[in-house]
């Protein structure tokens, strides 16, 4: 729970947070007199604020908010800046930048927004949130408070899942993928072309069936589905993911031939092909949200490499989709990956790489631009060695 004062009575709600944050201590009440400069003051100190004005002058406050955030030190020089830029290691870059975001979304997340029970916010020109919030916190039979940053981010996931992300055609068809709140989108395009490039294992001709393991939104069964693969048993440990990937399997009509199993890795029979796109980035994550994109101690990425081998059919191959950005960063090297695949009893018959397109590896002011600007998305065909 959250306390705050308000008057003379001292009020609380419940609290969430799916950065993990614990209850803010120190709350004070904020309306549309409330300065920019007096929030960002507050925030720096460690107070948040619970807004009581109008909900769309807290939206111009927050980003007045990431603007001061944003806005480059005056204490160093651009020079200064560059000349530390040429003395950092690529891994000491990703832990200042991984730092930087940690205090940012710290200070951002400062403001804060209650709402009821029903999902409906009692504030002047307040949006309809109720499905959005329905959608990414479930039914709740009592009042609860959030970052107003974080209800932003819940508002854009429902719009993201109202009208999807294309990801390939089906019979002049454009087949699309809606992600849920929590669960990875499959923006990034380049790993399903990787997946309909590659040629299909000749064992699937006898034994028709392969395996997604940590399936998220379930975009790859559903590629897989389209490459003719008979049976697809996806699974995931996520509840968010696995409600995902049922509904997107449904909607395309393919639950016949997709299994959606709640298990950690591999069912316990054997595939053809096995595909996997674990998180790229060996590092803990600071959320939940974050949990596909970094796996501490590369956990995910090593229980996939060590099991893969008693889950293969005679002549079955496993697809693993990796990115080498965290060689780039300094997280883990090309010899360490290949020590894994081969330790594990694999060998490798083939790679098939491709340049990502996302719009962060065109953005020279981005931190980590030198690592992204070097990042190939690879598909590594292994098998039995």
């Amino acid at each position: 729970m959250i306390q705050w004062d308000e008057g003379e009575n001292t009020c609380s709600a419940k609290w969430h947070s799916e950065h993990a944050i614990r209850p803010h201590q120190k709350v004070t009440l904020g309306d549309d007199t409330l300065t920019a400069d007096a929030a960002y003051r507050l925030a720096c100190e460690g107070r948040a604020i619970l807004y009581r004005g109008d909900f769309q002058n807290a939206k111009q406050l927050l980003q007045a908010l990431v603007r001061r955030v944003d806005k480059p030190s005056k204490k160093s020089t651009r020079a200064d800046r560059v000349v530390k830029e040429k003395t950092k290691s690529s891994l000491d870059t990703f832990n200042l930048h991984r730092l930087a975001q940690s205090q940012r979304a710290r200070i951002l997340g400062m403001i804060l927004i209650q709402i009821n029970a029903d999902h409906t916010i009692s504030l002047r020109r307040a949006p309809d949130v109720y499905q959005a919030c329905l959608e990414a916190y479930g039914e709740q039979i009592e009042p609860y408070v959030i970052s107003l940053r974080e209800l932003l981010g819940v508002i854009s996931a429902h719009e993201w899942r109202k009208k999807g992300v294309p990801v390939l055609a089906r019979d002049d068809e454009e087949i699309r993928i809606h992600p849920h709140y929590g669960v990875f989108s499959p923006i990034r395009g380049e790993y399903i072309e990787l997946l309909l490039k590659v040629p299909l294992p000749i064992s699937l001709q006898k034994n028709s069936i392969a395996f997604d393991i940590g399936t998220g939104t379930g975009v790859l069964s559903v590629v897989l589905a389209m490459r003719e693969i008979k049976k697809i048993v996806a699974t995931d440990i996520d509840d968010r993911a696995i409600a995902c990937a049922q509904e997107n399997i449904a909607r395309l009509g393919l639950s016949s031939q997709i299994e959606i199993l709640k298990i950690n890795l591999f069912p316990e029979e054997k595939a053809a092909l096995i595909v996997c796109n674990p998180p790229w980035l060996p590092a803990r994550p600071s959320s939940s949200l974050e949990q596909a994109i970094y796996d501490p101690e590369s956990q995910m990425l090593k229980g996939f490499l060590e099991n893969l081998k008693d889950h293969l059919l005679i002549g079955g191959e496993g697809w693993l989709i990796l990115s080498d950005l965290a060689e780039h960063l300094g997280l883990r090297t090309r010899e360490e990956l290949l020590a894994w695949i081969e330790d594990a009893g694999l060998k490798v018959l083939g790679r098939l790489d491709t340049k990502p397109t996302h719009q962060k590896v065109f953005d020279k002011e981005n931190a980590l631009y030198k690592a992204r600007s070097a990042e190939l998305t690879s598909l590594w065909r292994l098998a039995v060695a």
